[in-house]
């Protein structure tokens, strides 16, 4: 199966990168993993509703330029549902079994997504009603994609 991160901006912070690239690493046993990053927009500070959905506006389109008709898509949204790790293993085991080829996990900006983003996923996932800086929460999704991989495997991973 194949595995695809679709993030909004880049990772800055070395320690991210760093961390990044010890679960891609990982993960290279379990599934084949593509991290792709599409441009992200300056926000303006002080920037009203009408520029703010502009900008995720922009930031979506790009995002939805890279999934394919036939992807299951998965994006990470504050309103999603909110699954613990034996649940999400239990989703992306599901996927497999029933035939999926390619699971894309979409993380937006930092305004979030657009609606016709959201509106394209198959499913909502939400790891807290807390906002995550959009670099923290790759890490925190390959972990758990990776710590999905373990239990589907049956491996043990601490708790």
């Amino acid at each position: 199966m194949k595995v695809t991160v679709l993030a909004v901006g880049k990772v800055k912070e070395k320690f991210y990168r760093d961390a990044i690239g010890e679960f891609e690493k990982r993960l290279g046993r379990y599934c084949r993993l593509e991290i792709v990053e599409v441009a992200d927009e300056q926000t303006p500070d002080h920037a009203g509703e009408a520029v703010e959905w502009q900008i995720k506006e922009r930031e979506g389109q790009r995002l939805l330029k890279r999934i394919r008709e036939g992807d299951w898509v998965c994006a990470l949204a504050i309103e999603g549902e909110m699954l613990d790790s034996v649940g999400l293993s239990r989703k992306i085991e599901s996927l497999g079994v029933g035939g999926a080829s390619r699971l894309v996990f979409v993380i937006g900006g930092s305004l979030g997504l657009s609606q016709e983003v959201l509106g394209r996923a198959d499913f909502l996932l939400s790891f807290s009603k807390m906002t995550f800086p959009h670099q923290l929460m790759r890490v925190i999704l390959l972990e758990q994609i990776y710590r999905s991989c373990r239990i589907i495997k049956r491996e043990p991973y601490h708790k």
